[in-house]
């Protein structure tokens, strides 16, 4: 006989951790991916949703039904994540210029990310996913709560009340958390993205795809992208939100050039000296 998750999680609270492992399946991809985009490090993530599970487990008889168990978990995933990262120094604006220098003065480092680039299947280098993995990175130069009401209400759909519960905050702090954390990524996106902004200082998309695609049309690259079809005659408010719906539409652990961002992920964490320079 199939059972229900309300058959599952009374079997959860009466000791089964099977039935628990099961529940928490259902939303897991989706739990670490979030903590990838906060965390910007793989195995940060997975290390963080093993511990949110036991966790999550060990804790389950204060479950009260007052959200779903998903949210439940969520905010035991946040909690974890925040004290991990109130410890890290917030990342800035310019930290893909300064981790395009450290590649430039150290061959193997630059020479590792060409391999990943020419033989692994998860290495292809598209623009869309670069604009997802820069939105990662983007949102780290925000406070750390304006980040996670960000991506879980903007990224992942949770409800304002979700988020309030995550964050234990009230409705008026997390929609003021939100509407600022909007505002500084949008002024940020604004002065540096020359996808959109002729006077914007990035252009690693651009530098990019020519590195790893020389033979592809860069005009025609860019113009699969309905963020830069519409720059000219949208609004920084509407742009962001294309941003968003481009991103939504990624799993940054599982898309085609994952493994390649990756590394150009674990170099902005180099510049930022989160991990040790190599």
């Amino acid at each position: 006989m199939k059972h229900t998750d309300q058959d599952l999680l009374l079997d959860a609270l009466n000791g089964n951790i099977n039935a628990f492992q099961s529940l928490f399946a259902e939303f897991q991809p989706q739990l670490k991916s979030y903590l990838y985009r906060l965390l910007a490090n793989r195995n940060d993530a997975e290390d963080i949703t093993h511990d949110t599970f036991i966790k999550a487990y060990d804790n389950l008889k204060t479950f009260k039904g007052e959200a779903s168990l998903k949210t439940w978990v969520f905010q035991i995933a946040t909690s974890i994540t925040y004290n991990y990262l109130k410890r890290r120094k917030r990342w800035v604006p310019n930290v893909s210029e300064q981790a395009k220098n450290l590649v430039l003065s150290n061959a193997d480092l630059a020479g590792r990310i060409v391999k990943v680039a020419q033989t692994s299947e998860y290495g292809k280098y598209e623009i869309k996913e670069h604009i997802d993995t820069c939105f990662t990175c983007i949102s780290k130069n925000l406070p750390i709560e304006n980040q996670i009401a960000l991506i879980l209400k903007d990224i992942y759909d949770f409800s304002v009340n979700d988020i309030c519960m995550i964050l234990e905050k009230s409705e008026g702090t997390v929609k003021y958390l939100l509407k600022n954390a909007r505002g500084l990524m949008t002024d940020i996106f604004d002065n540096r993205c020359a996808l959109v902004n002729k006077n914007g200082a990035c252009n690693q998309c651009s530098e990019l795809n020519g590195w790893f695609n020389p033979k592809q049309n860069q005009q025609e690259a860019l113009l699969k992208l309905d963020l830069v079809k519409k720059s000219k005659k949208y609004n920084r408010e509407e742009l962001f939100k294309l941003r968003t719906t481009l991103v939504k539409a990624i799993d940054p652990l599982k898309s085609d050039g994952f493994e390649l961002q990756e590394i150009l992920l674990k170099c902005n964490q180099m510049a930022m000296g989160e991990i040790q320079r190599e």
